[in-house]
């Protein structure tokens, strides 16, 4: 019985125009969205080679000139593009591409792709994520709405019901018809996805993160599915069951995560640029202030009583002391920066409880890379780098330029042994610990979702 309504339903589904329009819809979309991406992180890989080799022959060229001066002309770090940014690009384009690693400061990121783009932007990018977020659930809607509402307003809920089916074996073999449906839709998509996986390098991180992405689009799709069944099982007719899913996909697709973004900043409000950066640079000319008694240290360590007397250089040790200070400033200032978007992500998940769509997007991107974790950790490790390269320059300074400081110059041989900046981004076990509370509230809507189903088809109205 179950096998025979399974195939009813797709034989239904497969003669309904309506059907195939939307689905041929959603599929063209899902396939134009992960072309597009793989082109988009083609075109991403080779601007950031491009850049980096321009920047590593424009370092290498800079000619003579003081260690100080080279750290002032500085160089840049790139970001890496992560494979599955052609999934889901996140906040890649929002939040730079690469960060100027220069002496004193702890510069903002630069090349935000969205500073360039169109308006239309703000409507969110055809990618395959935004096909299974936006779209598939309104495809389901369509499907479904009418699956057990309209068969007990045409009367075949009753003569089915007087033939012995019961129930729960109608909604069971429904459910499955319009997830074997979705699934044939999907087919040629997820496919595709596989393939373009295997292509951007197929390493066992990667492929946890691609099985971790079909784990959860499958959950939020198994809610829309089985929150489907509920309301058509429990409406009092296909329009009314129509209307109320089409409010609770407008509501928990498109309400509910604006307005969890607009409280998230509403309650941990995020500083303005200037705001920023001018309490940093009140606390960095504070702690500038320890350099009077520094010198007068240097000057007890070597036992001599003027700088001209000192082995080193005066000018290089001081840079390098300047450093230290500044350093456990910019760790305040940008942990209290990182410590609010976490706040702000705390009350992102929390809102959750009202939307799986905010659940699932939060994690499709944590699983992409294309996260606020991701981003901070290539931050972290852009900033420990320019520390130990400047201090190379430093260092330098303060063992050749005795006596001459800011006169002393370095050529060639000291800018290629200056450290390289290689990055290594973390595993999806390192970033995605944040994440055990999404991963636990998009189980329970699936749970809640699917009983609430079963129970509305056992007491499923016959008229």
């Amino acid at each position: 019985m179950l096998t025979t309504i399974v195939r009813k339903e797709l034989r239904d589904f497969t003669r309904d125009g309506r059907f195939r329009w939307v689905a041929a819809t959603v599929l063209v979309l899902s396939l134009l969205g992960l072309v597009s991406g793989w082109q988009y992180r083609g075109t991403s890989i080779g601007l950031r080679h491009a850049a980096e080799r321009v920047d590593e022959a424009s370092w290498l060229g800079q000619g003579e000139r003081n260690p100080h001066s080279a750290a002032h002309f500085a160089r840049y770090a790139f970001k890496p593009t992560p494979p599955l940014t052609y999934f889901d690009r996140g906040i890649n384009r929002y939040v730079g591409e690469a960060v100027w690693l220069e002496a004193h400061s702890q510069d903002p990121f630069d090349f935000r792709q969205a500073e360039d783009a169109s308006t239309a932007l703000r409507f969110g990018e055809l990618t395959g994520a935004w096909t299974l977020q936006y779209l598939l659930p309104l495809l389901i809607v369509v499907m479904g709405f009418g699956t057990l509402a309209g068969e007990r307003e045409s009367g075949t809920l009753r003569q089915l019901a007087s033939l012995g089916v019961r129930p729960s074996t109608l909604a069971m073999g429904k459910m499955l018809g319009v997830a074997t449906a979705m699934g044939l839709v999907l087919a040629p998509a997820l496919i595709m996805g596989a393939g373009l996986l295997a292509l951007a390098g197929g390493t066992g991180d990667l492929i946890a993160r691609g099985a971790g992405l079909l784990v959860v689009y499958t959950l939020y799709l198994a809610v829309f599915v089985s929150v489907t069944f509920w309301v058509s099982a429990r409406a009092r007719s296909t329009r009314s069951a129509l209307v109320g899913l089409l409010g609770f996909w407008v509501i928990t697709v498109l309400v509910v995560p604006r307005l969890a973004a607009d409280l998230g900043e509403w309650l941990y409000p995020s500083p303005s640029f200037a705001q920023f950066y001018g309490e940093l640079g009140e606390d960095l000319g504070a702690a500038k202030a320890g350099a009077a008694d520094f010198e007068q240290q240097l000057l007890d360590q070597y036992g001599v009583s003027s700088r001209e007397e000192l082995p080193i250089s005066y000018a290089g040790a001081s840079l390098q002391a300047s450093e230290e200070r500044s350093n456990p400033v910019f760790d305040e200032h940008f942990g209290r920066l990182w410590a609010t978007y976490e706040r702000q992500g705390q009350v992102h998940a929390i809102a959750g409880l009202l939307s799986p769509m905010i659940l699932v997007r939060d994690l499709s991107m944590a699983l992409a890379g294309t996260d606020v974790s991701h981003h901070r950790h290539f931050a972290d490790a852009a900033e420990q780098h320019r520390r130990v390269f400047i201090k190379f320059l430093n260092d330098d300074m303060t063992a050749n330029a005795a006596g001459a400081d800011f006169a002393y110059v370095a050529g060639a041989d000291l800018w290629a042994d200056a450290p390289r900046f290689e990055y290594q981004a973390p595993t999806v076990v390192e970033v995605f610990r944040p994440y055990a509370m999404s991963v636990l509230l998009l189980v329970t809507w699936t749970v809640v979702a699917f009983a609430g189903a079963v129970v509305a088809t056992r007491r499923l109205r016959i008229v």
